[in-house]
């Protein structure tokens, strides 16, 4: 299986070489994000895409100089929706409608089904949208590997600081994780060539007779 041998190969890069990840394999780690399983396919949350070097700097200063962020090739910052409304729930409908051909009339039931979100309050909505944010996320870690792009995933930065510095709050969005992509220093990183260290099959997985 190829996904078992890239996972062996992939690790969480904290120094990168600065090499631009070519378009094609940038595409196909978004295309399987945008793929990505979600509760009830409603995806509630954005990918926010950054190349530009000058935003980047102005991001590692809110997340504690992390290296990877200005010396990989882009950073993917994972938004999640901070509510989720009517609103959504209509166009994803809508959407659904559109996609498949089929009478929105005939989707009523399903968008009965979703509306207890929208009874929620936003925190809540919040908590379970960043939970869906972070199928989508290692989906993507997992693009990355396929791909044999180094993705470093970080949860260190300051959430409200990000929020402002990329206007997210205005956007409906609230940050949830970073993902810096590019290729690994073998030459600066002392864990480019340690071994995978994880816990064992019989220790991880328990049976339920």
């Amino acid at each position: 299986m190829e996904l078992i041998n890239a996972l062996n190969w992939r690790y969480a890069a904290k120094r990168m070489n600065g090499r631009p990840v070519p378009a094609e394999q940038l595409n196909n780690i978004l295309e399987a994000t945008r793929l990505s399983a979600s509760s009830m396919g409603l995806q509630p949350y954005k990918v926010l895409v950054i190349e530009d070097e000058e935003v980047r700097k102005k991001i590692q200063k809110v997340a504690f100089n992390q290296a990877p962020i200005v010396e990989g090739s882009h950073l993917l910052v994972f938004a999640a929706y901070a509510n989720v409304t009517e609103e959504h729930i209509q166009e994803y409908i809508n959407h659904i409608s559109t996609v498949r051909g089929v009478p929105v009339e005939t989707l009523e039931g399903f968008k009965a089904s979703m509306m207890r979100l929208a009874s929620r309050t936003p925190e809540q909505n919040y908590q379970w949208a960043a939970r869906q944010t972070y199928i989508a996320f290692g989906t993507a870690i997992a693009a990355a590997a396929e791909e044999r792009v180094d993705a470093t995933p970080m949860e260190g930065f300051d959430p409200e600081a990000l929020d402002e510095l990329l206007s997210l709050k205005e956007k409906g969005l609230r940050s949830v994780t970073l993902l810096a992509l590019g290729y690994r220093d073998s030459e600066k990183d002392v864990l480019a060539n340690a071994l995978k260290v994880r816990k064992g099959v019989d220790e991880l997985f328990m049976k339920v007779a």
